[in-house]
Parts: structure tokens; sequence; C-alpha cells
């Protein structure tokens, strides 16, 4: 039985803030997550993808931003229990919880903290029939590290910021990178829209809309695909088809542990610190709904905050907390001092 302070279910920015958070109130966390390594979708689907958003960093990429969060709160010494999924919750007499995962490792905490993410999530695949076929012979579906596509032909179909985002950062990678989309319109940022415009004139982007790919060949390997422009047929050779039409999203077995639900995501009370209908349950991050929420990793890092001020109360009920700033009262026990933070090595535990 692995016992902590504050389970946090999810490995993404929002749950590794936490672990910082957490530590600055002397409370310690442990965090389960399905994928085998922290970072999330940071990490597993785009860990070379710019990041804008981040407070005080210009433009940071996805990958680093998981590595700093970690170095972060490493001093604080978290456990990891990673490649496992959190799969049953049972609420004890006394108002703890116990996580089992789909291993059979057993959690015990008084506060648990879904930072989930997206949940469970699989990428929306076009209706091409022999598509599987080519899955990791020249099909994929998310770019992890742009270096495979340097001086390979490239096709990418969708028309959101993914597929914009990632035309335009291949466009100096790859030897050619074609754009699909079926609609002349975009759904991405008009920003991003004007640039793919600017490097199409340039003949650095092939611009095909409206259209479709409607079929794929090759023989071991991907070797071209077939596009339908309204009634032509146009046939392309190219290394690589990434259709980039987003995730289907599923809370996977959290959806069953009796929390509210709505439209797919855990129904929080952000006047009581993120909490779930569930008392000591809470929920931060994408994962979470409520009046006015957007979906953007530094309010992650705001619930995370706000939602550790609420497990202190529940932790140390009758114990009042003053707030002491950071650059007053320095990190290591509040007390102005800073030692080097411990070395961590992240497994997953059997």
């Amino acid at each position: 039985m692995i016992k902590t302070d504050i389970l946090i279910i999810g490995a993404g920015p929002t749950g590794l803030f936490t672990v910082f958070e957490a530590g600055l109130l002397k409370l310690k966390c442990h965090i389960i997550d399905a994928l085998p390594q922290p970072g999330g979708q940071c990490s597993e689907i785009y860990p070379k993808k710019p990041i804008y958003d981040i407070p005080g960093f210009p433009e940071i990429l996805a990958g680093d931003l998981t590595k700093n969060l970690i170095e972060q709160g490493k001093q604080f010494e978290p456990g990891f229990t990673l490649g496992e999924r959190a799969e049953t919750i049972e609420k004890l007499e006394d108002g703890t919880f116990i996580v089992t995962t789909n291993k059979g490792t057993q959690h015990h905490a008084p506060v648990v903290a879904i930072a989930g993410g997206l949940g469970s999530f699989e990428p929306r695949k076009p209706l091409i029939e022999n598509i599987a076929y080519y899955e990791e012979k020249g099909v994929e579906y998310f770019i992890k590290d742009p270096e495979v596509y340097r001086n390979r032909k490239v096709v990418i179909s969708g028309g959101g910021d993914s597929a914009l985002d990632w035309s335009i950062f291949l466009a100096d990678v790859a030897s050619e990178v074609t754009l699909i989309h079926r609609r002349n319109e975009f759904r991405g940022a008009l920003d991003s829209v004007e640039k793919v415009s600017e490097l199409k004139a340039l003949g650095k982007i092939n611009l095909i809309t409206p259209a479709e790919v409607t079929a794929l060949y090759g023989n071991k390997k991907l070797e071209g695909i077939t596009i339908t422009k309204e009634d032509e047929k146009i046939l392309l050779e190219t290394d690589y088809f990434i259709p980039l039409f987003g995730l289907s999203p599923k809370l996977g077995p959290i959806a069953n542990w009796g929390l509210e639900i709505e439209k797919n995501a855990i129904k929080v009370d952000n006047s009581l610190n993120y909490q779930t209908n569930i008392p000591g349950i809470f929920a931060i991050g994408d994962v979470n709904t409520y009046p006015e929420k957007l979906k953007l990793i530094l309010c992650g890092f705001h619930e995370a905050t706000l939602m550790c001020q609420a497990a202190y109360r529940i932790i140390n009920p009758g114990k009042k907390y003053v707030l002491k700033y950071t650059t007053v009262s320095g990190i290591d026990g509040f007390d102005g001092s800073r030692k080097e933070a411990p070395k961590v090595v992240i497994q997953s535990i059997k």
C-alpha cells in the first residue's frame, strides 16, 4: 500500500505543478499515470511543439516544459506509479480513499486530485479503407520528433491549429509539405492561416483545398496517396501522411467513480477550490468543467495552487495556514535556506 497526502491522477503539466505547490505546504504527493513517462500529451504527443502562453517563456517546447516542471518539483520527492491506469476508488469510513490501478497497485490518501487532462484519448482517423495497414509505415497521427521528416515528402490533412502549426514548422524541415483540407476556410488562428498563405506564395507549402485524401497506396510502406478534389482525382507521391483531425477524449474508468460528469468532463465547484461532488476528490486542469472554464495550461496551474490550499485544510483540520512568499522565505522549510534538490529516479511501481 502506497501512502501519501495527495494522490494525483495524471502526470501532465497540471499534475506535475501540483507537486511543487503541495510541497510548499509540506504535503507529500504521489502521481499515477497510464503513460510510461511523466508529461502527459506534452511528452507523448508533441514534445517538440512550441508553446507560447506559459508566463515568462515567450516560447518553450512542450518537452522542455515537462523537464522544467519535474526539476521544479523533485526537491519535494514525489512518488510515481507509471505505466498503470487508475481503475477503482474506494472511500473508507474515515473519509480517506484507496485507489487501485489496473495492475493491482493500491494507493491510500486523504485527498485525490484528478489531473488527467483530456483523459485517455485516441486520434480521430479518416475513413480510408486500408489506413490501418499503413499505420507506423508512413501514416502517423502525432508528430513527436520533427527530425523524422527531415528531407522527406509530407502530407498533412486537417483544418485546425495543429495542422496549420505543423505545416508551418515542417516547411523548413521536410523536402516537400502539402496541406490538404476539405474546406477553403480553416478553423485555426488567423495569423497561422496567413502564414500558410505566405509560405504557399513562396512555394514552401503546397495547399490543396477543398479536397480530401481518399486512398493510400504502397507496397511494404506508404508511397503515395489519392486526393479527391471535387470530381478530380490527384495522385501524389509522399513518404508520410499525417491526418491531424484532433483527439477523441474519454475519461476511462474515472467515469464510473460516481463523479458528476458534464460533456465528458468532471464538474467541479470553483468556489470550493475545484472540489467535485465527492468531498476530498478534486479535479484540476483540462479534465474539469465549471462556468467560464478555459482549457489552458496556465489555468491548470492556478487551479492546482488553490486545490492544494483546500487539501491542506482537509489534512490539517483546525490548523491555520499563513501564506508565505517564496521570494521572501525561500523554499526549503520556508526558512530562507536553499538546499540542493535530491535526485529522484522515476520508475514504474510494479
